[in-house]
């Protein structure tokens, strides 16, 4: 009797100690669940849910849905099904916990499954938007898995760049895109600590760099201080690249943790600490996801904050000389009810974004918001406070998991996005995409006559299809630019202290890709600028016949820039009598001057000079690099031509001395009074 009653004790005392235990663990996931520390949360929750007695359904159910809940916010879709049907079971069903499931099985690409919770729920009344658009989506993923291959998109996993833990947002960046930014949680990123949000590591940012072969290189931690123990990720940046914004998440034990945007500033190759960005006062919101608009002119993000449509919205506010002003909302049909998340431009103004608030393949799709033009806007029938109109692109860019974090290799329908497809730890991936396109484009370089990259400069684009643009060129003097077949284009190169230049481009149709080279050679107004190719008989001041495409080319600016008058300059080497030199010099000029007046340049915006051998040339850094062995600043005056050992070396000093110039004297001729 004895032993039965011992025996019985220790039962009770199990199933006792089982129930505080239980409670215990619950106390522990709600601590961690308040603070989002959602994978330490459902660690608790799934000790608590095991612990409880299965005669306490109620109690069991609640814990199923608690844990369920911390599983669809890490990605665990499986285990979150899982979790919610034991719910269900339990008698803990109601519209919420349907509306989970069903999405959780979209994203699982159970899309009958899923199709039957949207119908119970619609059923029982629920005839929300988003149960709508959850039923849609059951029922077009299938068609849209079938018209993969009528895409276009061809879509491959690159291995070079991913690690055994998650990889996403990629950036490209450098003047050629030869860098490619991205977020990830692999065991290289700062920090000892696991989050109790994932359960990984946090976050840093890493770059992979192509070689000198177009090879992408393994990736590396960015070297700087912006990296930290935190949670760092989901960069862009501004069109010149000297400015990243990021989403940044600091941990603090006992408040919950926003993200926030923040800065940081490039020296040289070397990315600076991060600063938070105040866009407003905002303390119990999170801004994240930043991207920059391709004029440079609006910063786009994410945000949870009053004033949206529901979930996440995409907002943008304008970035200006007196900081953030302008903080809108995107509105619809971009922003729904549902999550809108990691915006990101084409370069052609579309507007990529990734969405679980429109009909979709499960988990957030990826869609494009395009510009809706004059010509769409009548289409529209007046209701042009939609400005975009939104496209899904299909499979295999989207897949039952999640897909997000566009990036393009300029204009081109090529790049990277990010993906947890097929992954059931819902780790994310980089991937690459290509969809082929006919598109023609103008590639321009602005940069100092007989120097350097202007990085300054602007171009401006007019087309007779109406087209007005003001292009920002890159860092090294660059701009690209999609442009149309059918129309007739303008580009105005301009930079301040400098001449301008105009090209002009008629655009036939094309049946490939097709990429059309202008150069902008500005002249500067204050160094004399070299005319090259001009010749002359030896010995005399007669122009030779070779020498009238250089001169038609001065020509030419000086129709382009009509309120300039220059000195026309020419110099001759020390050989020869000094007065010889300088009357020589002094016919070539005015020979040169004879020329453009008979083309229709006026006689008074011309002065010729002729200096002899008096005004020896000054060496520039670019000719340093035609003869390493001059240095800037080199005088090539009689005495150092002399000096010279090599005869050789001598006779190309004589050769540069040997030139025909000119340096822009006024910038106000036939400007009224100020020409008198």
């Amino acid at each position: 009797m004895r032993k039965i009653f011992f025996i019985l004790y220790i039962g009770i005392v199990c199933i006792l100690l089982s129930g505080c235990g239980a409670d215990t663990a619950m106390k522990k996931g709600d601590k961690y669940y308040a603070l989002g520390e959602y994978y330490d949360a459902a660690t608790q929750y799934k000790k608590a849910y095991s612990q409880t007695p299965a005669k306490e359904r109620q109690l069991r159910g609640l814990r199923a849905l608690k844990m369920a809940d911390c599983y669809r916010r890490i990605n665990h879709t499986q285990r979150a099904i899982a979790a919610y049907k034991n719910a269900i079971r339990f008698k803990q069903k109601d519209s919420l916990t349907l509306f989970h499931l069903g999405r959780l099985q979209l994203k699982n690409g159970s899309y009958k499954d899923a199709e039957n919770t949207f119908l119970e729920m619609i059923e029982e009344g629920n005839r929300s938007q988003l149960v709508k658009n959850g039923l849609q989506s059951a029922r077009m993923a299938p068609q849209w898995k079938a018209e993969a291959e009528y895409s276009g998109y061809t879509v491959k996993r690159e291995d070079i760049f991913n690690s055994r833990r998650t990889d996403y947002s990629p950036m490209l960046a450098g003047d050629d895109y030869n860098q490619l930014y991205f977020s990830s949680t692999r065991n290289q990123a700062k920090g000892d600590e696991l989050s109790g949000i994932t359960g990984m590591k946090n976050a840093d940012i890493f770059v992979s760099q192509k070689d000198e072969k177009g090879k992408w290189q393994k990736p590396e931690a960015i070297e700087s201080d912006l990296n930290s123990d935190f949670d760092e990720g989901a960069c862009a940046f501004t069109p010149d690249f000297k400015t990243m914004y990021l989403t940044v998440c600091k941990t603090d034990p006992n408040y919950p943790r926003f993200a926030k945007i923040a800065t940081a500033t490039r020296s040289d190759a070397s990315w600076g600490k991060a600063t938070d960005l105040e866009i407003t006062k905002d303390t119990l919101s999170a801004f994240a996801h930043p991207t920059i608009s391709p004029d440079g002119e609006w910063l786009y993000f994410v945000s949870d904050m009053p004033g949206g449509l529901g979930g996440y919205d995409i907002w943008r506010i304008q970035i200006t000389g007196r900081g953030l002003v302008g903080l809108e909302n995107l509105g619809a049909p971009i922003n729904t009810e549902g999550n809108e998340l990691f915006p990101s431009f084409r370069p052609n103004g579309d507007l990529y974004f990734s969405s679980d608030g429109h009909p979709g393949m499960g988990g957030l799709d990826i869609f494009i918001a395009k510009p809706i033009t004059e010509e769409r806007q009548e289409d529209t029938y007046g209701q042009t406070s939609e400005l975009y109109t939104i496209e899904h692109p299909g499979v295999p860019l989207n897949s039952a998991g999640d897909d997000f974090g566009m990036t393009f290799e300029g204009l081109h329908n090529r790049g990277f996005f990010s993906s947890n497809r097929g992954n059931a730890n819902g780790w994310d991936h980089i991937y690459s995409f290509e969809k082929s396109e006919v598109i023609q484009t103008v590639k321009g370089w602005v940069y100092e006559k007989d120097g350097y990259e202007l990085p300054q400069a602007l171009v401006y684009m007019v087309g007779n299809d109406g087209t007005n643009k003001k292009l920002n060129v890159k860092g090294d003097g660059s701009f690209t630019e999609e442009i149309h077949p059918g129309v007739d284009y303008v580009f105005l190169g301009t930079c301040k202290g400098f001449l301008n230049h105009k090209e002009e481009l008629r655009v036939e149709p094309v049946k490939e890709s097709e990429e059309y080279v202008l150069q902008f050679p500005l002249a500067s107004l204050s160094a004399p600028v070299l005319i090259r190719n001009i010749f002359y008989d030896f010995d005399k001041a007669t122009l030779r016949p070779e020498s009238t495409q250089a001169l038609d080319s001065l020509i030419t600016l000086l129709n382009e820039n009509p309120n300039i008058t220059i000195e026309l300059s020419s110099h001759t080497d020390f050989r020869g009598a000094d007065a010889y030199n300088q009357r020589l010099s002094q016919r070539r000029a005015e020979s040169v001057v004879r020329y453009l007046i008979d083309h229709g340049i006026a006689e008074d915006r011309l002065s010729p000079v002729g200096y002899g051998e008096g005004k020896p040339k000054v060496v520039k850094r670019k000719l340093t690099e035609t003869y390493p062995w001059l240095k800037e600043g080199d005088v090539l005056t009689e005495e150092f031509i002399n000096a010279l050992k090599d005869e050789e070396k001598q006779e190309i000093c004589h050769q540069l001395n040997r030139r025909t110039e000119f340096i822009v004297l006024r910038t106000t001729y036939g400007l009224g009074a100020t020409n008198h």
